[in-house]
């Protein structure tokens, strides 16, 4: 397994991940079929991403396939360029591996270097397996966004995380 910074060639395939995720997890924010499929769009999304100096895209590539990936994306106010969202997704082929604290291991360097000082996510709240890795990497709950999710008819909270570097 490889971990690096998505590439401009890497946006199909980015998008083929993201739906995989969709169908393979309830944790991601899509259901499946939900997501956008337009690959022009995806194509834009990537470039802006490798551009932009307050966002980041790691991808987990295993024998020239994406696995996972975990995202930090950056906000243009001043008041809050010291920020980033967090989002990560790992298949199931690939998780309880190690992968996960890798990726944000990649992300503190990556967040160090360029003078990010909050990192931050959402988590369902049932998603224990999620919890324990943030956790593990230094994130605490912040708070609680109740009912915050409408998952196969019943309602799901999702807990604020952060990690001041």
């Amino acid at each position: 397994m490889k971990i690096r910074l998505i590439e401009e060639p890497d946006a199909e395939a980015f998008l083929n991940l993201q739906q995989q995720l969709d169908n393979e997890t309830e944790f991601m924010m899509y259901e499946p079929g939900e997501r956008d499929m337009d690959l022009e769009y995806r194509k834009k999304s990537v470039k802006q991403y490798i551009e932009d100096p307050r966002t980041a895209v790691w991808v987990l590539e295993n024998e020239s396939r994406l696995v996972g990936f975990l995202g930090a994306f950056g906000n243009k106010p001043r008041r809050i360029q010291h920020r980033v969202y967090l989002v990560i997704g790992i298949l199931q082929e690939a998780a309880g591996q190690g992968f996960g604290a890798k990726l944000f291991e990649k992300l503190d360097n990556w967040a160090k270097y360029t003078g990010i000082h909050r990192l931050e996510l959402t988590v369902m709240a049932h998603n224990e397996a999620g919890i324990a890795l943030y956790k593990k990497m230094g994130f605490e709950v912040e708070g609680t966004k109740r009912d915050s999710m409408l998952i196969n008819g019943k309602y799901v909270d999702e807990f604020y995380m952060a990690k001041l570097m």
